[in-house]
């Protein structure tokens, strides 16, 4: 019997969804489940164990999802390490049905199938639903696979009483696609606590020409930034990265590429009006040549070279005019050697933001090409938080957690 239609609800449409199958007769009611989530707008890949498919052949995932179906860790997917990219593509994952065999793999810590390796690659929340024989389902050392799943925050789904493939009656049936379905959007709302959202971040340190291969510029690796942007996407926000530097893909971020404070200031104009929150971690030069030459200058042609150079506006200050984006959240970053409260405070006021993350580039441990990072948080209001040296990933995650509750409400 097929799982009952019962609409997708709105919190899951759109997600990028990984569907892990294991090797148990409900794996054909999961066809039904992963044709539901893609006619609702969500993007569905599909990972089976070899079990899996004595039960379901790969034609039918892939004939409802419209993907290819990974098979096994050497699938030809075009990435070397499939079951990596499907951890790092995925919103949110969902065994289904989880074996009392899978499940005591994954309790393990194991990664001998495309499946288990999947899910430790994961970063997402996961949900498993699991479905076996009662007895199985009763015994001691499931139960205690179990609760170390659901100690790990793996969301797992109680299987239903009922009629059971073996002919007898009890606790094992998969449950139904409307008890899977609100485990899935439980799993995601504390974790996507940013959907819905607009958030705009700037990253790199920005190129002022001198000639066509000549430029002034900056040490910004644009890491703090990236890791910005890389940690409201994975909360759920829609981002966009404005961008002077080089970046790994991700798979929630839209990447606008510029160069000079010029295109920055253009491009933020143009993607901020909608917008909830502005993180501008960019580095942003302060000075720029008051005019570029037409032509390479040659060095033989050109004994000795004095650059005259005009300051750059202060962008984000430019900004506070802008009645288009006057609801956004602004938030500054400051490269400070010293002081950084009273030099933090000094320039939140003077940019016209609602806050300001100062960090210390005189410490060779953070900042600059770092992978590090600490510094201070400071709000208009006057409250202060100070953010301890951690990955600028961490720092990111801390960033977005003291802001979101001073976001307008949508």
């Amino acid at each position: 019997m097929p799982l009952d239609p019962t609409p997708v609800p709105d919190e899951l449409r759109g997600l990028r969804i990984a569907l892990l199958v294991s090797g148990g007769i409900a794996a054909y009611k999961v066809v039904d489940l992963a044709s539901a989530l893609t006619q609702a707008g969500c993007d569905v890949r599909v990972a089976m164990t070899p079990s899996a498919m004595r039960f379901v052949g790969p034609p039918s995932f892939q004939g409802v999802t419209g993907n290819p179906v990974l098979t096994g860790m050497w699938s030809a997917t075009g990435s070397p390490e499939p079951h990596v990219f499907l951890g790092d593509w995925a919103q949110l994952i969902l065994v289904a049905p989880a074996t009392a065999n899978v499940m005591g793999r994954i309790a393990s810590g194991r990664s001998d199938d495309v499946v288990t390796a999947t899910l430790l690659a994961a970063r997402c929340p996961v949900v498993i639903a699991p479905a076996m024989n009662d007895a199985m389902w009763a015994k001691p050392a499931v139960q205690e696979n179990v609760a170390t799943l659901r100690h790990r925050q793996f969301t797992v789904v109680e299987p239903e009483t009922g009629h059971l493939a073996s002919g007898h009656m009890g606790a094992g049936r998969l449950a139904t696609s409307s008890t899977i379905l609100n485990a899935m959007v439980h799993a995601i709302r504390s974790r996507y606590d940013f959907s819905g959202r607009k958030v705009v971040v700037t990253a790199g340190g920005t190129r002022e020409p001198i000639d066509p291969v000549r430029f002034i510029s900056n040490y910004s690796s644009g890491k703090m930034g990236f890791a910005l942007a890389a940690a409201a996407a994975d909360r759920g926000a829609s981002v966009i990265l404005i961008t002077a530097a080089n970046h790994p893909e991700h798979h929630g971020i839209e990447v606008q590429r510029v160069d000079t404070s010029s295109e920055l200031l253009a491009e933020m104009r143009s993607q901020l009006p909608g917008a909830d929150l502005l993180l501008m971690a960019a580095a942003v030069g302060d000075f720029r040549p008051a005019k570029t030459a037409a032509r390479k200058i040659r060095r033989e042609e050109t004994p000795s070279l004095t650059l005259d150079l005009e300051p750059i506006p202060d962008l984000i200050a430019s900004l506070a005019a802008d009645e288009s984006i006057a609801r956004v959240f602004r938030i500054a970053f400051a490269a400070e050697d010293s002081d950084l409260d009273t030099k933090g405070m000094e320039k939140m006021n003077r940019k016209g933001v609602q806050a300001i993350v100062a960090n210390d580039i005189s410490r060779r441990d953070i900042g600059f090409g770092s992978d590090y990072n600490a510094g201070v948080l400071l709000f208009a209001d006057g409250s202060r938080h100070d953010l301890e040296k951690a990955t600028k990933r961490e720092m990111s995650d801390r960033i977005l957690d003291l802001v979101l509750p001073r976001l307008k409400k949508r």
